[in-house]
């Protein structure tokens, strides 16, 4: 009799030991979300600091992303505003046309002259007197370039530094050829190099501008009065656009001048070795493919200001706006060198 009770006994107490090795088993077999098999740990208790570290880990992950998001933003606006620039660097906003078929402009004094004959295409208030600002310069380095010598060496003197607000910074004391101080002057435009062209040529700032008015008379352009090598306002210098024209088609003859103003961009080596890339302020050389040349000018008394040279084969136009603003002069000038081109 309790020999079958102890049995019993062994019996239910192995069953229970097999109940529970097979629950122990069960559990370090269970199958994980990522369907890799192996031992489960148990969740512990969620304390207070837990649920603090958890919080700002959330919060910690919500800025990252804000931040990423704000990062993408910035970075997609400046991808937009990039293209948006490239598009207006190489497609010109639609123009207006009289019903003659020329282009409208907001300019105060526009002319469009082929350049071969000297034939005038269109104009208006060609003859009103206005500022020129750094268009004048083609008339300087026009003297320059027809005095020739071009590579001998120029020493830069205190005066000629003496010119803001454009300037390439030369040094008093530094040497350069002309041509290389000629080059920087057609594409860069600096009034410092202006003044340092000027003073080789005659001497001084003032008596180069004896040689610019003589050289205007003797082009035609004679309602134009000149008084600085660089455009910067001064009282009793004046030009018009139809003036301009004729200094323009000389120095549009003058092959090292037609060589240089088509240029896009320029690399300048000062005297200390140190290299410069110079881009031309002529953005239209860059936006029309036909467009190769010449000046710009601007001066708050000038407004935006803008000689342009285009060629095609059997016909070379050059267009002369004064007096724009800065969100239409570019759209003005490619139009009307497009008119004057194809007309």
């Amino acid at each position: 009799m309790w020999r079958k009770r102890t049995l019993l006994l062994c019996a239910l107490l192995s069953a229970f030991a097999l109940s529970a090795w097979s629950q122990d088993a069960a559990d370090s077999e269970a199958v994980r979300p990522s369907g890799v098999s192996g031992p489960v740990r148990k969740a512990k208790a969620v304390t207070a600091r837990d649920r603090d570290t958890d919080n700002a880990d959330a919060e910690s992950k919500s800025a990252r992303e804000t931040k990423s998001s704000k990062s993408s933003h910035a970075s997609s606006h400046r991808k937009r505003a990039k293209a948006k620039q490239d598009t207006q660097d190489t497609i010109p906003a639609p123009t207006e046309f009289t019903p003659e078929g020329i282009p409208k402009t907001t300019a105060a004094s526009v002319i469009v002259v082929d350049a071969n004959s000297g034939k005038i295409l269109y104009e208006k208030n060609a003859d009103q007197t206005r500022p020129a600002a750094s268009t004048q310069k083609l008339l300087t380095a026009l003297i320059v370039a027809e005095s020739g010598f071009l590579d001998r060496p120029v020493t830069v003197q205190p005066t000629d530094t003496m010119a803001d607000p454009v300037k390439l910074n030369i040094k008093a004391g530094d040497t350069y050829q002309r041509i290389d101080l000629l080059r920087a002057l057609l594409v860069k435009s600096p009034n410092d190099v202006a003044r340092c062209l000027a003073r080789d040529n005659a001497g001084s700032i003032e008596a180069f501008a004896e040689v610019m008015n003589r050289r205007a008379q003797q082009l035609g352009a004679v309602h134009s009065h000149f008084v600085n090598p660089n455009g910067l306002p001064m009282p009793g210098q004046y030009s018009s656009a139809r003036d301009l024209s004729l200094i323009a088609r000389a120095a549009y003859g003058n092959q090292t001048i037609r060589s240089i103003v088509c240029l896009p961009q320029l690399v300048f080596r000062y005297a200390n070795g140190r290299t410069r890339e110079l881009e031309n302020t002529n953005k239209l050389l860059r936006r029309v493919p036909y467009c190769n040349g010449m000046k710009t000018g601007y001066t708050d008394a000038a407004g935006k200001c803008l000689i342009a040279s285009g060629t095609r084969p059997g016909r070379d136009v050059i267009v002369v706006v004064l007096g724009d603003s800065s969100s239409r002069v570019w759209r003005d000038a490619s139009a009307l060198l497009s008119w004057g081109l194809l007309m």
